[in-house]
């Protein structure tokens, strides 16, 4: 499902118009994206959480040339559903 698609469904189940739609799933992924930069993690009750994994600094491997190197510590966003969201999914 594309945000087009997700758009026309919200269309059809609520009678909103489409720009309003489009407008306010465009603020919340907006809103997800920075409050996760900033390092503050989103809780959405019944739905599951988007937030910020801090992953150490490594050593790895460049493949090609065979030489160490060193990947710096850095923060990746993860989405954990929450457990009525996995139960519904199993069902």
């Amino acid at each position: 499902m594309t945000k087009a698609d997700l758009v026309s469904e919200i269309v059809k189940s609520t009678g909103v118009d489409k720009n309003t739609v489009l407008v306010t799933i465009e603020a919340f992924m907006d809103t997800v994206k920075d409050n996760l930069s900033k390092g503050e993690n989103v809780y959405l009750h019944n739905f599951g959480n988007f937030v910020v994994k801090k992953r150490a600094q490594k050593l790895a491997r460049n493949i090609l040339k065979g030489t160490p190197i060193i990947v710096p510590a850095h923060n990746i966003p993860l989405f954990k559903p929450s457990k009525s969201f996995t139960d519904s999914m199993k069902k």
